[in-house]
Order: structure tokens, then C-alpha cells, then sequence
């Protein structure tokens, strides 16, 4: 997915979506630039503004199309009996890209999405070319044996005992493949999303 600029779309989102941008240079040159722009009037004043603003940074954030994360707010807001943001966040998190990324097999979902694409992750021994892939308890994520051969996932190996991985994820750093143990939880989700607010902006 084309994103475009991602200083210029961070800083006015006032979130470090990106793997570029989560760095001091992007802090002090957003600091700077928000001094500047002091005097500006303020973007997502309003109820629907913030809705709005809310909904970019987790979209962008996980890296989604508009229309596909118009799908998964849509089958969430129709639930029953659920606790609608926690299942919305289980939904983002159940990503393929997202469970690599949180792995650690990736620096960022966008690299993620790219070692999906390109055929280098295994779900239960299959390749799964399709970042959106839902995965799912007792799945078992692993990298290609060709893969492992690679400088990328050599240099991967050496750092990936390093990454601290989300409980619901068992990683074995030796093969390179980990477990899904669990349904995403709620307590390890991304504090800086609002995502009641997110859905709020589809229920209007």
C-alpha cells in the first residue's frame, strides 16, 4: 500500500506511525515544526475531526487500505456479545504482517508485509503470500528453510533473541518459527490508539 510522505504524515497525525519516524531526529524536527505551527488552527478539533484523525493513525499505522479497514470496522461494529475495540484489536493484531512484525522477523509492518509477499513465511509448513492472512491459536509461523539462507534473515537470527514478543506469541529464536498460543490480548495492545474512537467514526 502507497502510504506517501511519512515525516510530513506523522507529524500532522502527531503519532510516530512509522519505523522512520519512531527516531530522536523525527522527535526534535516535530517539535520544531509544531513551534512553528503554533498558531495554526488545530486539525480534528471536533468530535468527528478526532474520529477521523484516530482512524488514519491506526490504519496508516498497520499499514491497511482504506476499503479493507472500512471491512473490518463493518464486521465489528455488526458483532454481538463482544467487546467491539478489543475485537477490532484482535483483528489488527491477528494479521500475518503484524504477527511477523511482532516477532521480530521484520523491523516495521511495511517490511513485513514484503517478506509475506515475497513468499519467505510458512503457516503450519504452507506459504502464505497474503499479508492480510487472519492467523489463528495452535498456528505454528515459520520462515522459509530457503529464507533462513539469506544475509536478511542471518542478521535476523543474530538479533532476534533481543525482541521482546507479545505473551499470546511463543517464539523459538533457534528455527525461527513461533507458536500462536493464544487470541491477541487486550493488555498488550498499542496505548497510543483509541480505538472506541475509531469505531465511533463508522457508527456515524
Amino acid at each position: 500500500m502507497k502510504i506517501g510522505p511519512r515525516y510530513k504524515i506523522a507529524r500532522r497525525l502527531g503519532q510516530n506511525l512509522f519505523e522512520k519516524t519512531q527516531t530522536q531526529k523525527f522527535s526534535l524536527r516535530a517539535a520544531r515544526k509544531a513551534k512553528v505551527g503554533k498558531s495554526r488552527k488545530s486539525f480534528g478539533a471536533s468530535d468527528f475531526g478526532k474520529q477521523l484523525m484516530e482512524k488514519q493513525r491506526v490504519r496508516l499505522a498497520y499499514g491497511i487500505p482504506d476499503r479493507q479497514f472500512k471491512r473490518y470496522a463493518a464486521v465489528v461494529v455488526a458483532s454481538k456479545g463482544k467487546v467491539q475495540d478489543e475485537f477490532l484489536h484482535k483483528m489488527l493484531e491477528s494479521r500475518l504482517d503484524n504477527v511477523v512484525y511482532r516477532l521480530g522477523l521484520a523491523k516495521g509492518r511495511r517490511a513485513a508485509r514484503q517478506m509475506v509477499s515475497h513468499g519467505h513465511i510458512l503457516i503450519n509448513s504452507k506459504r502464505v503470500t497474503i499479508p492480510s492472512f487472519e492467523v489463528k491459536k495452535d498456528d505454528i509461523v515459520s520462515v522459509r528453510e530457503n529464507s533462513k539462507k539469506s544475509p536478511l534473515f542471518q542478521k535476523i537470527f543474530e538479533e532476534s533473541e533481543e525482541k521482546a514478543v507479545p505473551k499470546w506469541l511463543s517464539m523459538d529464536t533457534k528455527s525461527l518459527s513461533a507458536k500462536v498460543v493464544s487470541e491477541p490480548r487486550g493488555e498488550g495492545r498499542d496505548r497510543m490508539f483509541d480505538l472506541a474512537a475509531v469505531l465511533e467514526f463508522y457508527k456515524r
